[in-house]
Protein backbone atom coordinates (compact mmCIF):
# COMPACT_ATOMS: atom_id res chain seq x y z
CA UNK A 1 0.00 0.00 0.00
CA UNK A 2 1.09 3.42 -0.91
CA UNK A 3 2.56 5.48 1.86
CA UNK A 4 0.11 7.94 3.18
CA UNK A 5 1.60 11.91 3.18
CA UNK A 6 0.02 13.95 6.00
CA UNK A 7 -0.60 17.40 5.41
CA UNK A 8 -1.32 20.10 8.18
CA UNK A 9 -3.74 22.59 7.22
CA UNK A 10 -6.72 22.89 4.41
CA UNK A 11 -5.54 26.01 3.25
CA UNK A 12 -4.22 27.03 0.11
CA UNK A 13 -1.02 25.27 0.38
CA UNK A 14 -2.56 22.60 2.21
CA UNK A 15 -5.19 21.75 -0.27
CA UNK A 16 -3.20 22.68 -3.42
CA UNK A 17 0.12 20.07 -2.01
CA UNK A 18 -3.08 17.46 -1.45
CA UNK A 19 -4.06 17.51 -5.38
CA UNK A 20 -0.88 17.27 -6.52
CA UNK A 21 -0.11 14.47 -4.38
CA UNK A 22 -3.72 12.89 -5.17
CA UNK A 23 -3.52 13.67 -9.53
CA UNK A 24 -0.27 11.68 -9.37
CA UNK A 25 -1.41 8.76 -7.34
CA UNK A 26 -0.56 9.24 -4.37
CA UNK A 27 -2.56 8.85 -0.36
CA UNK A 28 -2.66 12.25 1.03
CA UNK A 29 -4.47 13.30 4.49
CA UNK A 30 -4.96 16.47 5.59
CA UNK A 31 -5.75 17.84 9.15
CA UNK A 32 -7.71 20.84 9.29
CA UNK A 33 -8.03 22.27 13.19
CA UNK A 34 -11.76 23.94 12.27
CA UNK A 35 -14.29 24.33 13.12
CA UNK A 36 -13.34 22.45 16.46
CA UNK A 37 -10.41 25.62 16.70
CA UNK A 38 -10.74 28.67 14.45
CA UNK A 39 -8.33 31.95 13.79
CA UNK A 40 -9.00 35.50 14.04
CA UNK A 41 -9.22 35.43 10.82
CA UNK A 42 -11.11 32.64 9.61
CA UNK A 43 -14.99 33.02 9.44
CA UNK A 44 -15.94 29.61 8.19
CA UNK A 45 -15.17 26.19 8.40
CA UNK A 46 -14.12 25.68 4.90
CA UNK A 47 -11.54 24.28 3.32
CA UNK A 48 -8.93 27.32 1.21
CA UNK A 49 -11.16 30.01 2.83
CA UNK A 50 -9.92 32.95 0.87
CA UNK A 51 -9.57 35.26 4.23
CA UNK A 52 -8.31 38.56 3.00
CA UNK A 53 -9.23 39.51 -0.47
CA UNK A 54 -11.36 37.45 -3.08
CA UNK A 55 -8.69 38.74 -5.52
CA UNK A 56 -6.06 36.52 -7.07
CA UNK A 57 -4.80 39.83 -8.65
CA UNK A 58 -3.83 40.45 -12.26
CA UNK A 59 -4.26 38.36 -15.18
CA UNK A 60 -2.35 39.71 -17.72
CA UNK A 61 0.81 37.62 -18.61
CA UNK A 62 3.18 40.58 -18.91
CA UNK A 63 2.19 40.77 -14.96
CA UNK A 64 4.14 38.88 -12.32
CA UNK A 65 0.74 38.07 -10.98
CA UNK A 66 -0.32 36.65 -14.53
CA UNK A 67 2.52 34.90 -15.24
CA UNK A 68 2.63 33.21 -12.09
CA UNK A 69 -0.95 31.57 -12.71
CA UNK A 70 0.13 31.04 -16.18
CA UNK A 71 2.97 28.66 -15.04
CA UNK A 72 0.68 27.09 -11.97
CA UNK A 73 -1.25 26.34 -14.91
CA UNK A 74 0.82 24.54 -16.58
CA UNK A 75 0.97 22.59 -13.74
CA UNK A 76 -2.09 21.71 -13.37
CA UNK A 77 -2.57 23.29 -10.14
CA UNK A 78 -6.09 22.92 -8.45
CA UNK A 79 -6.44 26.38 -7.03
CA UNK A 80 -6.08 28.59 -10.34
CA UNK A 81 -9.00 25.69 -11.83
CA UNK A 82 -10.97 26.72 -9.15
CA UNK A 83 -10.72 30.47 -9.34
CA UNK A 84 -11.35 30.04 -12.69
CA UNK A 85 -14.56 28.19 -12.72
CA UNK A 86 -15.74 30.61 -9.46
CA UNK A 87 -14.39 34.11 -11.41
CA UNK A 88 -16.59 37.31 -10.79
CA UNK A 89 -16.17 40.18 -13.32
CA UNK A 90 -13.20 42.73 -12.45
CA UNK A 91 -11.78 43.51 -15.22
CA UNK A 92 -8.14 42.05 -15.77
CA UNK A 93 -8.16 40.79 -12.21
CA UNK A 94 -8.42 37.30 -10.93
CA UNK A 95 -11.62 37.74 -8.56
CA UNK A 96 -13.76 35.11 -7.22
CA UNK A 97 -17.01 34.30 -5.36
CA UNK A 98 -15.28 33.10 -2.15
CA UNK A 99 -18.51 30.27 -0.91
CA UNK A 100 -18.17 29.12 -5.13
CA UNK A 101 -14.01 28.66 -4.76
CA UNK A 102 -13.73 26.96 -1.22
CA UNK A 103 -16.52 24.79 -2.43
CA UNK A 104 -14.81 23.80 -5.75
CA UNK A 105 -11.36 23.26 -4.17
CA UNK A 106 -13.45 20.64 -1.41
CA UNK A 107 -15.27 18.82 -4.19
CA UNK A 108 -12.13 18.25 -6.12
CA UNK A 109 -10.20 16.84 -3.24
CA UNK A 110 -13.09 14.53 -2.71
CA UNK A 111 -13.17 13.09 -5.86
CA UNK A 112 -9.37 12.84 -5.47
CA UNK A 113 -9.81 10.85 -2.60
CA UNK A 114 -8.20 13.04 -0.20
CA UNK A 115 -9.15 12.32 2.97
CA UNK A 116 -9.75 15.35 5.96
CA UNK A 117 -9.33 15.38 9.30
CA UNK A 118 -10.87 17.79 11.20
CA UNK A 119 -8.62 18.03 14.55
CA UNK A 120 -6.21 20.25 15.33
CA UNK A 121 -2.52 19.86 15.57
CA UNK A 122 -0.77 20.80 18.68
CA UNK A 123 2.67 18.80 18.16
CA UNK A 124 4.16 18.00 15.00
CA UNK A 125 3.54 14.42 14.41
CA UNK A 126 5.53 11.48 13.77
CA UNK A 127 4.24 10.68 10.64
CA UNK A 128 6.51 11.10 7.52
CA UNK A 129 6.38 12.28 4.41
CA UNK A 130 5.00 15.57 6.59
CA UNK A 131 3.68 18.98 4.56
CA UNK A 132 3.33 21.39 7.48
CA UNK A 133 0.89 24.20 5.86
CA UNK A 134 -0.31 25.86 9.09
CA UNK A 135 -0.59 29.07 7.05
CA UNK A 136 0.27 32.40 8.50
CA UNK A 137 -2.45 32.34 11.30
CA UNK A 138 -0.57 29.47 12.91
CA UNK A 139 -2.43 28.30 16.38
CA UNK A 140 -0.23 29.32 19.45
CA UNK A 141 0.45 25.43 20.28
CA UNK A 142 1.68 24.64 16.89
CA UNK A 143 3.37 27.52 16.32
CA UNK A 144 5.33 26.55 19.90
CA UNK A 145 5.30 22.79 18.27
CA UNK A 146 7.37 24.46 15.07
CA UNK A 147 9.81 26.41 16.91
CA UNK A 148 10.61 23.37 18.70
CA UNK A 149 11.06 21.42 15.40
CA UNK A 150 13.64 23.84 14.10
CA UNK A 151 15.04 25.79 16.89
CA UNK A 152 14.17 28.78 16.15
CA UNK A 153 11.05 31.62 17.23
CA UNK A 154 9.14 32.22 14.64
CA UNK A 155 9.42 35.60 12.55
CA UNK A 156 5.83 37.49 12.26
CA UNK A 157 4.77 40.56 10.87
CA UNK A 158 0.68 41.65 11.00
CA UNK A 159 -1.57 42.06 8.20
CA UNK A 160 -5.18 43.65 8.10
CA UNK A 161 -8.37 42.85 5.96
CA UNK A 162 -11.19 45.46 4.47
CA UNK A 163 -14.19 45.49 4.93
CA UNK A 164 -16.86 44.64 2.30
CA UNK A 165 -20.35 46.44 2.07
CA UNK A 166 -23.49 45.88 0.52
CA UNK A 167 -24.43 46.64 -3.47
CA UNK A 168 -27.65 48.52 -2.73
CA UNK A 169 -26.85 50.35 0.01
CA UNK A 170 -23.72 52.40 -2.36
CA UNK A 171 -25.23 56.04 -3.65
CA UNK A 172 -25.07 54.99 -7.36
CA UNK A 173 -25.24 58.63 -8.20
CA UNK A 174 -22.22 59.29 -6.62
CA UNK A 175 -20.31 56.52 -8.53
CA UNK A 176 -19.43 55.14 -11.59
CA UNK A 177 -18.48 51.74 -13.46
CA UNK A 178 -15.15 51.78 -15.11
CA UNK A 179 -12.14 49.79 -15.23
CA UNK A 180 -8.62 51.66 -14.92
CA UNK A 181 -7.39 52.79 -18.01
CA UNK A 182 -10.21 50.72 -19.57
CA UNK A 183 -8.97 47.64 -19.04
CA UNK A 184 -11.28 45.00 -18.99
CA UNK A 185 -15.49 45.15 -19.01
CA UNK A 186 -16.25 47.72 -16.31
CA UNK A 187 -16.38 46.17 -13.61
CA UNK A 188 -15.30 48.25 -10.57
CA UNK A 189 -17.60 50.76 -9.11
CA UNK A 190 -15.74 53.90 -8.40
CA UNK A 191 -16.30 56.34 -5.58
CA UNK A 192 -14.72 59.70 -6.52
CA UNK A 193 -14.01 62.61 -3.85
CA UNK A 194 -12.81 66.37 -4.65
CA UNK A 195 -10.24 67.79 -3.49
CA UNK A 196 -12.34 68.90 0.40
CA UNK A 197 -14.02 65.51 0.40
CA UNK A 198 -10.66 63.77 0.28
CA UNK A 199 -9.48 66.34 3.33
CA UNK A 200 -12.12 65.83 5.30
CA UNK A 201 -11.84 62.19 4.97
CA UNK A 202 -8.41 61.81 5.79
CA UNK A 203 -8.27 63.92 8.37
CA UNK A 204 -10.78 62.09 10.32
CA UNK A 205 -8.97 59.05 9.36
CA UNK A 206 -5.96 60.14 10.27
CA UNK A 207 -7.45 60.81 14.06
CA UNK A 208 -9.55 57.68 14.21
CA UNK A 209 -9.20 54.65 16.89
CA UNK A 210 -7.09 51.77 15.71
CA UNK A 211 -7.22 48.49 17.54
CA UNK A 212 -4.36 48.73 19.93
CA UNK A 213 -3.33 46.15 23.08
CA UNK A 214 -2.91 42.19 22.56
CA UNK A 215 0.55 42.17 20.79
CA UNK A 216 -0.11 44.84 18.45
CA UNK A 217 1.63 47.72 19.95
CA UNK A 218 4.78 47.43 17.84
CA UNK A 219 3.50 46.29 14.45
CA UNK A 220 5.34 45.30 11.44
CA UNK A 221 3.19 45.64 8.11
CA UNK A 222 3.86 43.79 4.83
CA UNK A 223 3.74 46.85 2.78
CA UNK A 224 1.25 45.20 0.39
CA UNK A 225 -1.23 44.75 2.86
CA UNK A 226 -0.52 47.52 4.84
CA UNK A 227 -3.50 48.95 6.48
CA UNK A 228 -5.52 51.77 5.34
CA UNK A 229 -4.55 54.48 8.05
CA UNK A 230 -0.56 53.10 8.69
CA UNK A 231 -0.88 54.57 5.02
CA UNK A 232 -2.36 57.92 6.19
CA UNK A 233 0.10 58.37 8.55
CA UNK A 234 3.09 58.25 6.11
CA UNK A 235 1.53 61.74 4.46
CA UNK A 236 -1.59 63.55 3.15
CA UNK A 237 -0.41 62.73 -0.12
CA UNK A 238 0.39 58.88 0.47
CA UNK A 239 -3.48 57.50 0.11
CA UNK A 240 -3.72 59.39 -3.35
CA UNK A 241 -0.89 57.23 -4.72
CA UNK A 242 -2.23 54.27 -3.08
CA UNK A 243 -5.92 52.72 -2.91
CA UNK A 244 -7.43 56.51 -3.85
CA UNK A 245 -5.12 57.01 -7.00
CA UNK A 246 -7.73 58.74 -9.74
CA UNK A 247 -5.32 57.68 -12.50
CA UNK A 248 -6.94 56.14 -15.22
CA UNK A 249 -10.59 56.70 -13.86
CA UNK A 250 -12.47 59.21 -15.82
CA UNK A 251 -15.89 60.18 -14.50
CA UNK A 252 -18.31 59.76 -16.97
CA UNK A 253 -20.90 62.14 -15.85
CA UNK A 254 -18.12 65.01 -15.65
CA UNK A 255 -15.77 63.91 -18.46
CA UNK A 256 -12.81 64.29 -15.97
CA UNK A 257 -10.67 63.06 -13.66
CA UNK A 258 -11.35 63.43 -9.98
CA UNK A 259 -9.14 64.25 -7.42
CA UNK A 260 -9.43 60.87 -5.58
CA UNK A 261 -11.14 57.64 -6.25
CA UNK A 262 -12.12 54.77 -4.47
CA UNK A 263 -12.60 51.22 -6.09
CA UNK A 264 -15.22 48.29 -4.88
CA UNK A 265 -14.99 45.36 -6.77
CA UNK A 266 -17.45 42.68 -6.57
CA UNK A 267 -16.96 40.01 -3.84
CA UNK A 268 -19.90 37.24 -5.60
CA UNK A 269 -20.99 36.23 -8.65
CA UNK A 270 -24.26 38.06 -7.68
CA UNK A 271 -22.64 41.02 -7.46
CA UNK A 272 -24.42 41.61 -4.07
CA UNK A 273 -21.16 42.17 -1.94
CA UNK A 274 -18.52 44.76 -2.73
CA UNK A 275 -14.78 44.78 -0.89
CA UNK A 276 -13.35 48.29 -0.74
CA UNK A 277 -10.12 47.63 -2.80
CA UNK A 278 -6.95 48.30 -0.75
CA UNK A 279 -8.75 49.51 2.58
CA UNK A 280 -7.40 46.38 4.85
CA UNK A 281 -7.62 48.03 8.45
CA UNK A 282 -7.53 47.89 12.36
CA UNK A 283 -9.59 50.38 13.06
CA UNK A 284 -12.68 50.01 15.79
CA UNK A 285 -15.45 49.26 14.17
CA UNK A 286 -17.71 52.19 14.97
CA UNK A 287 -14.46 54.02 13.74
CA UNK A 288 -14.80 52.09 10.30
CA UNK A 289 -18.53 53.26 10.10
CA UNK A 290 -17.79 56.88 11.14
CA UNK A 291 -14.58 57.51 8.60
CA UNK A 292 -15.49 54.91 5.57
CA UNK A 293 -19.10 56.30 5.27
CA UNK A 294 -17.30 59.97 4.54
CA UNK A 295 -16.51 58.32 0.71
CA UNK A 296 -19.81 60.57 -0.65
CA UNK A 297 -21.22 57.23 -2.47
CA UNK A 298 -21.14 55.05 1.05
CA UNK A 299 -22.55 57.80 2.86
CA UNK A 300 -25.49 55.61 3.77
CA UNK A 301 -23.44 52.36 3.16
CA UNK A 302 -23.96 48.78 5.36
CA UNK A 303 -21.63 46.61 6.22
CA UNK A 304 -21.46 42.66 5.62
CA UNK A 305 -18.22 42.17 7.29
CA UNK A 306 -16.09 45.15 8.81
CA UNK A 307 -11.82 45.18 8.39
CA UNK A 308 -9.81 43.23 11.16
CA UNK A 309 -6.53 42.80 12.43
CA UNK A 310 -4.55 39.20 12.59
CA UNK A 311 -1.33 37.87 13.18
CA UNK A 312 1.01 36.79 10.03
CA UNK A 313 3.61 33.70 11.23
CA UNK A 314 6.54 32.92 9.15
CA UNK A 315 9.89 31.07 9.54
CA UNK A 316 13.47 32.38 8.45
CA UNK A 317 13.17 29.86 5.32
CA UNK A 318 16.51 30.60 3.44
CA UNK A 319 18.23 28.97 6.98
CA UNK A 320 15.75 26.22 7.13
CA UNK A 321 14.40 24.90 3.91
CA UNK A 322 16.19 23.94 0.51
CA UNK A 323 14.90 25.05 -2.49
CA UNK A 324 12.72 22.05 -2.88
CA UNK A 325 10.96 23.17 0.61
CA UNK A 326 12.36 20.50 2.41
CA UNK A 327 13.28 21.13 6.13
CA UNK A 328 17.36 21.14 5.95
CA UNK A 329 17.80 19.00 9.31
CA UNK A 330 15.13 16.64 8.14
CA UNK A 331 14.30 16.23 4.63
CA UNK A 332 11.24 13.93 4.95
CA UNK A 333 9.38 17.69 6.46
CA UNK A 334 8.36 19.94 3.92
CA UNK A 335 7.12 23.41 4.79
CA UNK A 336 4.50 25.32 1.99
CA UNK A 337 2.48 28.20 1.83
CA UNK A 338 2.87 31.47 3.70
CA UNK A 339 4.23 30.37 6.49
CA UNK A 340 7.86 29.80 4.36
CA UNK A 341 7.53 33.92 3.65
CA UNK A 342 5.43 33.58 0.04
CA UNK A 343 2.96 36.34 0.56
CA UNK A 344 -0.21 35.86 -2.05
CA UNK A 345 -2.73 33.72 -2.46
CA UNK A 346 -1.74 32.18 -5.58
CA UNK A 347 2.29 32.75 -3.88
CA UNK A 348 1.05 30.09 -1.25
CA UNK A 349 -0.53 27.88 -3.32
CA UNK A 350 2.53 27.29 -6.17
CA UNK A 351 4.85 27.07 -2.41
CA UNK A 352 1.70 24.07 -1.90
CA UNK A 353 2.19 22.54 -5.21
CA UNK A 354 6.18 22.18 -4.82
CA UNK A 355 5.69 21.08 -1.34
CA UNK A 356 3.18 18.37 -2.54
CA UNK A 357 5.20 17.20 -5.46
CA UNK A 358 8.26 16.93 -3.92
CA UNK A 359 6.84 14.94 -0.60
CA UNK A 360 5.07 12.60 -3.10
CA UNK A 361 8.47 12.04 -4.92
CA UNK A 362 10.29 11.15 -1.99
CA UNK A 363 7.50 8.30 -0.89
CA UNK A 364 8.57 7.41 -4.46
CA UNK A 365 12.16 7.19 -4.10
CA UNK A 366 12.89 9.66 -6.44
CA UNK A 367 14.95 12.93 -6.12
CA UNK A 368 13.05 16.31 -5.44
CA UNK A 369 12.21 18.76 -8.02
CA UNK A 370 12.56 22.64 -8.22
CA UNK A 371 11.12 24.82 -11.22
CA UNK A 372 13.72 27.05 -13.19
CA UNK A 373 15.30 29.77 -12.77
CA UNK A 374 14.05 31.70 -15.31
CA UNK A 375 10.46 31.23 -14.35
CA UNK A 376 8.55 32.94 -11.75
CA UNK A 377 7.75 30.07 -9.98
CA UNK A 378 11.80 29.26 -9.32
CA UNK A 379 12.20 32.77 -8.69
CA UNK A 380 10.02 32.17 -5.55
CA UNK A 381 11.42 29.39 -4.52
CA UNK A 382 14.91 30.70 -4.48
CA UNK A 383 13.84 33.71 -2.37
CA UNK A 384 12.25 31.53 -0.12
CA UNK A 385 15.48 29.35 0.00
CA UNK A 386 18.11 31.58 -0.53
CA UNK A 387 17.43 35.02 0.07
CA UNK A 388 20.22 36.47 1.60
CA UNK A 389 18.55 39.72 3.05
CA UNK A 390 18.15 40.38 6.65
CA UNK A 391 15.96 40.15 8.36
CA UNK A 392 13.89 38.09 5.97
CA UNK A 393 10.63 39.12 4.76
CA UNK A 394 7.99 37.74 3.10
CA UNK A 395 7.76 38.68 -1.02
CA UNK A 396 5.07 38.58 -3.47
CA UNK A 397 5.63 37.42 -6.71
CA UNK A 398 7.49 40.90 -8.84
CA UNK A 399 9.16 40.72 -12.18
CA UNK A 400 12.96 41.52 -10.39
CA UNK A 401 12.35 37.83 -9.35
CA UNK A 402 13.06 36.63 -13.12
CA UNK A 403 15.69 37.66 -15.89
CA UNK A 404 13.76 40.98 -17.47
CA UNK A 405 16.59 41.98 -19.84
CA UNK A 406 16.02 45.01 -21.54
CA UNK A 407 13.75 46.76 -23.93
CA UNK A 408 10.00 47.97 -23.97
CA UNK A 409 8.50 44.68 -24.69
CA UNK A 410 11.11 42.99 -21.71
CA UNK A 411 8.21 41.86 -19.40
CA UNK A 412 6.38 40.15 -22.58
CA UNK A 413 9.65 38.51 -23.52
CA UNK A 414 10.42 37.45 -20.26
CA UNK A 415 7.13 36.19 -19.65
CA UNK A 416 7.58 33.78 -22.80
CA UNK A 417 10.94 32.44 -21.61
CA UNK A 418 9.73 32.13 -18.88
CA UNK A 419 6.56 29.96 -19.75
CA UNK A 420 8.59 27.75 -22.90
CA UNK A 421 11.31 26.73 -19.55
CA UNK A 422 8.24 25.55 -17.89
CA UNK A 423 7.16 23.67 -20.33
CA UNK A 424 10.03 21.82 -20.81
CA UNK A 425 10.78 21.51 -17.51
CA UNK A 426 7.71 19.77 -17.01
CA UNK A 427 8.55 17.12 -19.97
CA UNK A 428 11.43 16.07 -18.43
CA UNK A 429 10.02 15.24 -14.82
Amino acid sequence: MDEVITIIGGGLAGCEAAWQIARRGGRAVIYEQRPGRSSPAHTTDALAELVCSNSLKSARLDSAAGLLKAEMRLLDSLIIKAAESTSVAAGATLAVDRAAFSTCVGAALERAGVEVIRAEATAVPDARPLVIATGPLTSDAFAQAIAGLVGRDALFFHDAVAPIVYKDSINMRRAFLASRYGKGEADYINCPLEAEEYERFYNELAAADAVSGHGFDDLRHFDACMPIEAMAKRGAKTLLFGPMRPVGLVDPSTGRRQFAVVQLRSENREGTLYNIVGFQTRLRYPDQKKVFRLIPALANAEFARLGKMHRNSYIESPVLLTPAQQLRRDARIFFAGQITGVEGYCESALSGLFAGINAFRLSKGMDSATPPRETMSGGLMAHVSGSEARPFAPMNANMGLVPLGTGKDRKERAAERALSAMEAWIKGM
